[in-house]
């Protein structure tokens, strides 16, 4: 059984400074690192590509919405071309880091609210497929676990992820808990563990509703932010350890050694 785990990363800018980066980098398998738009700048990436490939990380673009005062995470009204041209562009400039640098993209996750628009609007979704099938069509396309980004990925013959949170409430109808609701994030490191076991084992997810929600584990997302996530990260490895859940990056649509 196994289980690819990511983090979003390279989410300082200028003199701002987000995460701990480099001691997370330890515990997961793929990196998601921001392009610019949401957050990070020139040298943050640079930084974190050189970081994650001296770790044996897996590279992903994390492209989000042009809005570093709301860190990406306030829904915008943008076309699907619009869609299409933010996320090819910010592909690009990781891509052009990561080759500077000897190493190569594995993956594309959107990020924030662009993610979240795009896992309920099928336009928006086609978009920023379309987007990482021009840019590599080996790329893997990260969604939210049944969402419409992933089913359009998959349309397109991109590989894709279904992706699960770690730290995040679901509603019934398999979408995260919006951030603005009290219950959306969880903070009980107990209470995550045995979500992910759940959802890797058994291929379910208690939504806060009450309901056990189907579904796909390929790689689950945790926050580097948070205030305890380095020891939230190693409590995870932990726990899948115990059960007997081999961390592993991807490569194209099949797990491989890594």
């Amino acid at each position: 059984m196994f289980v690819d785990l990511n983090c979003d990363l390279g989410e300082s800018f200028g003199t701002y400074q987000k995460g701990n980066d480099k001691e997370i980098l330890n515990y997961v398998t793929s990196a998601n690192i921001a392009c610019g738009f949401h957050a990070g700048d020139p040298s943050t990436m640079r930084e974190t590509v050189k970081m994650a490939l001296e770790k044996g990380v897996a590279l992903g673009a994390h492209p989000g919405l042009p809005d570093l005062i709301g860190f990406g995470r306030r829904n915008m009204d943008i076309s699907p071309q619009e869609a299409y041209d933010i996320v090819l562009y910010q592909i690009g400039a990781l891509h052009a880091f990561a080759h500077a640098e000897g190493g190569s993209l594995r993956h594309v996750k959107p990020h924030g609210a662009l993610y979240n628009m795009a896992a309920k609007n099928p336009e928006l979704a086609v978009a920023i497929a379309e987007a990482v099938f021009k840019a590599d069509p080996g790329l893997i396309l990260f969604g939210l676990a049944g969402s419409e980004l992933v089913k359009a990925g998959e349309k397109l013959g991109l590989p894709t992820a279904h992706e699960v949170f770690a730290d995040r409430s679901y509603q019934s109808d398999g979408t995260l808990t919006p951030r603005k609701q009290a219950n959306a994030l969880l903070t009980n490191d107990e209470e995550s563990v045995q979500q992910i076991i759940r959802m890797v084992k058994e291929g379910v997810v208690r939504s806060v509703q009450g309901d056990d929600v189907k579904v796909q584990a390929d790689t689950i997302c945790i926050h580097g932010d948070g205030l305890h996530a380095l020891e939230f990260a190693r409590n995870i490895r932990s726990a899948l350890a115990t059960e007997g859940i081999e961390v592993r990056a991807r490569l194209s649509s099949m797990y491989v050694e890594g």
